[in-house]
């Protein structure tokens, strides 16, 4: 609900600030007063177009704030906040700037936070319907008939919702299947081929690191086989170093008793055989650990290219062979078992589509019920509204099943015939202004429990009409306030004594400057007022009085 509108510097006001209750509130002043001002300002903090014309005469920029009740934490406010980024505080006000410079610049702030037009007209949408000659998109827009017709008519749209969902998700299955068996089937011989060839091949991961480290030993190996095999025939053998050194121990321990130094020669050469004993032992050792076979290495090299060369035609790495080879197997498998598997999926959407089909089908019979409940409810209505020869159907129509979706397959709009006789046409197409306000009056008040924005404007729906018109007219925007916050601009005695609280929107001149300026009534002024729109610029006792039973009578 709209609580509080400050005003700045816009076309004739001023400085401005209102305060706004629940119920219906009216706006009333004499022609040329200024109301159009007030609701240009409450339009731009809605994110109308930001003209440097609303800037007044001689000011650096014009500055609107509109305050709103706090929003629902999880309402479609709340949403719109979490999907434009905008902090939503917690049971404080909802506050909306909108400033305009005089050079044609304009900023918008939401709670604080700067905020882009669009957003400023999306939150707009939900918070205000503005209702008038010339801002009448809500309900002359067939884009939100259907959801009108379906909330007036308590109608749970759930199950068709549910039945799309779970069509479209069948549906889409089925495409994915049979284009990836198309896909497949074209592939096949390729197919066959290469996992035939993987199959063949068998790759383990780990396998190409396990074969090149086992290569590089054997390939170390051989290279130092031969250099081995040199010391052990220097070492080993009847003309072995080894074999002399023993040839000249025993020849030393002949003469080794013939002098100490032969003694300790004998010491010493022993020594060196046992030294030359342990060499020949360790080549030994190493030469056994370092023995490869010939044709093991060859095979292994043919294995370790095989496995490389099959991978780079794939384009994978040797470890991911083996799990390509799965791959490719279930595509296969997939290819020979598709048929099984798309009938099955082609029963499924079948399924589902009946499914859409009967939910969309109740939704339809649903809605042609409402309708009926509906055109009946707004039929009552036209007749004290004097739109008597009028009439009023909703049309529900099939969609073509381009249109289709989660909301059923019905085309849903109302259409009006203003004469006996004349076809049905949009609102908007066939209703004059005035005949086009009250129009938009009978439906918002049949479509009450529909639910609307907060807060609705009508500006001067009872432009044209006075009497029992208006009487009509203020009654049932006194009905329609009892569930909404509503404010109306105008010019009916018979509507402004409806109202729970009354501003007065007065023109002044000091010689120089023209000002606009709108103020709370008292009860007292109320009357004054009333009389004064009863009887115009000299306000009688008679028209007092009329306006002392209008009120009683509100």
């Amino acid at each position: 609900m709209l609580t509080a509108l400050a005003i700045r510097d816009v076309v004739l006001i001023e400085a401005l600030d209102l305060d706004f209750g629940a119920g219906l509130g009216v706006l009333t002043g004499e022609t040329g007063a200024g109301k159009s001002i007030l609701l240009d300002a409450l339009g731009l903090a809605l994110g109308a177009r930001g003209d440097s014309a609303l800037v007044r005469q001689g000011a650096a920029q014009a500055v609107v704030i509109a305050s709103f009740d706090p929003p629902a934490d999880d309402g479609p406010i709340a949403a719109l906040f979490d999907e434009n980024g905008i902090d939503l505080d917690r049971g404080e006000p909802l506050l909306i700037r909108r400033i305009v410079k005089a050079d044609g610049g304009s900023r918008a702030f939401v709670n604080d936070q700067p905020a882009s037009a669009g957003l400023l007209r999306a939150l707009g949408g939900l918070l205000v319907e503005i209702h008038g000659q010339h801002d009448d998109r809500g309900l002359l827009s067939p884009a939100g008939h259907r959801a009108l017709l379906d909330s007036f008519g308590r109608i749970d749209t759930r199950p068709a919702t549910d039945a799309w969902t779970a069509w479209r998700a069948a549906e889409a299955a089925l495409a994915t299947a049979r284009a990836e068996q198309d896909s497949a089937a074209r592939d096949r011989e390729w197919l066959e081929h290469a996992v035939a060839e993987l199959t063949r091949l068998a790759p383990e991961p780990g396998e190409e690191a396990t074969l090149a480290d086992r290569r590089a030993d054997m390939q170390r190996g051989e290279k130092i086989a031969v250099d081995l095999q040199v010391i052990a025939d220097l070492l080993d053998g009847s003309d072995g170093g080894l074999a002399k050194l023993r040839q000249a121990a025993r020849i030393l321990e002949r003469v080794a008793d013939e002098h100490d130094t032969l003694a300790e020669a004998l010491a010493a050469i022993d020594r060196a055989i046992n030294d030359a004993a342990l060499t020949q032992d360790k080549i030994d050792a190493a030469a056994d650990a370092l023995a490869f076979d010939p044709a093991q290495l060859e095979a292994d090299e043919t294995r370790l290219f095989e496995l490389r060369a099959v991978a780079r035609k794939h384009r994978v790495q040797p470890d991911d062979l083996a799990a390509l080879a799965e791959e490719l197997a279930a595509k296969l498998e997939r290819i020979e078992g598709g048929a099984g598997s798309i009938a099955k999926l082609t029963a499924t959407a079948k399924a589902a589509a009946a499914g859409y089909d009967a939910a969309a089908a109740a939704l339809s019979a649903a809605r042609v019920e409402a309708a009926e409940r509906l055109d009946a409810a707004v039929k009552r209505e036209l007749a004290p509204l004097k739109l008597d020869a009028a009439r009023f159907r909703t049309v529900v129509a099939p969609l073509g099943a381009e249109g289709w979706s989660g909301a059923g397959k019905d085309r849903v709009e109302f259409e009006i015939s203003t004469n006996p006789g004349a076809p049905f046409a949009p609102l908007i197409k066939i209703a004059s202004g005035g005949e086009l306000s009250r129009f938009i009056l009978a439906l918002k008040v049949s479509l009450a429990e529909a639910g609307s924005a907060a807060t609705m404007i009508f500006d001067e729906i009872d432009r044209g009409v006075g009497g029992a018109v208006a009487s009509a007219i203020g009654e049932r925007l006194a009905r329609l306030a009892q569930t909404t916050q509503l404010l109306v601009v105008t010019h009916s005695p018979q509507v402004a004594a409806r109202g729970s609280h009354h501003l007065l929107i007065a023109k002044s001149h000091d010689g120089t400057v023209t000002r606009t300026d709108v103020r709370t009534l008292s009860e007292g002024e109320r009357r004054e007022e009333i009389a004064r729109m009863l009887s115009g610029a000299e306000i009688t006792d008679e028209a007092r009085a009329q306006a002392v039973r209008l009120l009683e009578a509100a």
